[in-house]
């Protein structure tokens, strides 16, 4: 019997995410150096529905990893603002992340949900338990997918895959108060980056 993305999602323990047009909406803006000796800077805009949405997972026990190909010094800035425990920059084969992420949580596919949006996400979205599309994604990767969510990439898929994971578990308005709870030391220290300051 063919599972439904609520059974799927109902077994996530892991959420793993693309970046590019998928946490954020694709475009990636190169600012030349003034000195040929320096690096370009690189900038990338990411949702806070978003890092919000990390946050409420985290108070729900799943384990989030960033899995990109490119290396980018601002990804590992909202990786560490976020406290995501898996960081995989620089991967051409993806599985090869995957497959350390699982030995890493002792866990198995079926317990892993990845958030992919083009043709280099298709091979760990193949094999996972729950694959998920952005609705900008391209075709490839919305047929490979189990869930497409409302929204884009970088205008709040991330958090629609968490809210539908949640909301799969019958535990998304609880863990929402959870966040809320003024006491709740976790929800406090989410997402708590410096920006330009």
């Amino acid at each position: 019997m063919e599972l439904t993305p609520e059974d799927r999602a109902r077994r996530i323990k892991v959420l793993l995410y693309d970046v590019d047009g998928v946490l954020t909406n694709g475009d990636i803006t190169i600012i030349p150096p003034q000195d040929p000796n320096s690096h370009p800077t690189e900038i990338k805009a990411f949702s806070a529905h978003d890092g919000m949405g990390i946050g409420i997972a985290r108070l729900a026990g799943i384990k989030i990893g960033f899995v990109t190909k490119r290396n980018s010094r601002v990804v590992a800035i909202r990786a560490r603002d976020l406290k995501i425990d898996h960081v995989y920059q620089g991967q051409a084969n993806k599985t090869e992340a995957l497959n350390k992420i699982i030995a890493a949580e002792g866990c198995t596919l079926e317990e892993v949900a990845y958030v992919g949006d083009d043709i280099i996400d298709l091979p760990v979205m193949r094999v996972v338990g729950f694959a998920i599309a952005p609705a900008n994604a391209r075709s490839q990767a919305k047929a490979a997918a189990h869930y497409i969510t409302p929204n884009a990439g970088g205008q709040g898929a991330g958090r629609d895959a968490i809210d539908f994971i949640l909301n799969a578990r019958g535990i998304l308005d609880q863990t929402v108060e959870r966040y809320l709870d003024p006491n709740n030391a976790e929800a406090k220290s989410a997402d708590i980056g410096s920006g330009n300051m």
